[in-house]
């Protein structure tokens, strides 16, 4: 029959926070994390006071049913507990904590999962994830709205459905169970290691063959050089058929002393709805958020829907701003071609253009804008091999000069200008467009 091989626990506060307001727990038969929010005021309590209440549960159970059943019982007097604190201590409504707990029955783990930290499972080289999100960007994968890789990046990725705290007196806990096999892994992370490692580099370093301890030491490294903000803290327990287990370890904010007496539970069950709700209000972390009506979430995705619709108008009155741009600049650049000249021909006269020597695609940045009526052949073979390379003008008047000089430049011939004998002279040529010549 499989026993804990070994456990490991690690946690580090994170790029950005001051405090570390996760609590993790590896022990005998007991392995957990909670995950606290509530901002700095609260985060922190909140997890330790979870963490100490369920760590009691740590014990030897003989079916992974009364396993549950005592993980359930802890799990409810921890949130009585933070809803007595939050009464006694105004200063902190608001905060709650994520739960996920593991206990080794046998040959049989039983699991309790409430929020967003996660419990993976690595059996024969994959990497299974075991627990569900509750979370607003979990719904929306589940209803088909986004796809699983949109919710890594979606803006409410870490908006919370379900959490323990003082806002609900009886929150829904997931439990399950689950038989295990020799060389199983089990990972059990905060969402600081799940939002900022992908399952691809968690099952590279989980299936890399370092013992449990370097495997969480790994893990919390990868999130830091990720860049995570958040606090990260991961318990890795090894399931095994010859190994011995190893002493309970206590990381985060439940490995410190509280700073006041917390009471014990009065699971009364008749807690004043007004006890839940106090007159002063702690701000609550930005990354977190409880529910308190069951229609928040077609609130949100009616939310959700309009920030999607606004970021298509944004982004299609960008792209038509960006065309209009485009095509302005464009006009304008074209109009700038039509103030050059130059002296050029065609088949066999000279010949005055508007526009630049360039084509963009098949369209011509000139034309014809005056044929002078001076033949090629009247022209100097120098004349005509400039004419024929073409004479950038400066302006319209300079293109005229240019054919001025190219007139007098003409062979003295007394057919030049009469067309030889018993013929008329070439008459002066008019704009083709309408040029003042």
């Amino acid at each position: 029959m499989p026993i804990k091989a070994n456990a490991a626990a690690a946690t580090d506060v994170g790029k950005i926070r001051s405090n570390n307001q996760d609590s993790g727990y590896a022990g005998e038969h007991l392995f957990m994390i909670a995950d606290g929010m509530g901002g700095h005021a609260g985060g922190d309590v909140a997890s330790a006071i979870a963490a100490k209440r369920i760590i009691e549960a740590d014990a030897l159970y003989e079916t992974v049913e009364d396993a549950q059943a005592a993980m359930q019982d802890a799990i409810m007097a921890a949130n009585d507990q933070l809803s007595e604190t939050v009464y006694d201590h105004p200063e902190l409504t608001g905060m709650g904590t994520t739960v996920d707990a593991l206990m080794i029955v046998g040959d049989e783990v039983a699991i309790a999962h409430i929020g967003d930290s996660r419990i993976y499972l690595l059996r024969n080289g994959k990497l299974t994830q075991i627990t569900t999100d509750h979370t607003f960007v979990q719904k929306l994968v589940d209803s088909g709205r986004i796809t699983p890789a949109e919710a890594r990046v979606h803006p409410r990725r870490s908006v919370l459905m379900r959490v323990l705290g003082d806002v609900e007196t009886a929150p829904e806990v997931d439990l399950l169970s689950m038989t295990v096999q020799d060389g199983d892994r089990w990972i059990i992370c905060s969402d600081g290691l799940s939002d900022y490692v992908d399952d691809k580099d968690t099952l590279r370093i989980a299936a890399a063959g370092m013992n449990a301890q370097k495997t969480a030491d790994r893990l919390v490294k990868k999130t830091l050089d990720n860049g995570a903000p958040d606090n990260v803290t991961v318990v890795v327990l090894d399931i095994g058929a010859k190994s011995t287990a190893s002493g309970p370890v206590t990381v985060g904010s439940a490995s410190q002393p509280l700073a006041f007496e917390v009471k014990p539970s009065r699971r009364t069950g008749l807690i004043p709805a007004l006890r839940l709700h106090t007159g002063r209000v702690a701000p609550l972390d930005p990354s977190h958020f409880e529910p308190a009506a069951e229609d928040y979430l077609e609130e949100l995705i009616e939310e959700d829907a309009r920030r999607a619709r606004r970021r298509r108008l944004t982004w299609a009155l960008g792209i038509f701003v960006l065309v209009l741009a485009l095509v302005l600049g464009l006009l304008g650049a074209y109009s700038w071609t039509q103030t050059r000249y130059y002296v050029g021909s065609d088949e066999d006269t000279v010949v005055i253009y508007q526009g630049i020597q360039q084509n963009v695609g098949p369209f011509s940045l000139s034309h014809e804008y005056y044929d002078t009526g001076i033949l090629l052949s009247e022209l100097s073979f120098y004349d005509r091999q400039e004419v024929e390379r073409t004479i950038s003008a400066a302006s319209l008047q300079d293109a005229r000069d240019i054919v001025s000089r190219l007139r007098i430049d003409q062979p003295d011939d007394e057919d030049a200008d009469t067309g030889g004998p018993g013929e008329t002279a070439t008459p002066t040529p008019t704009p083709t467009d309408g040029g003042d010549g």
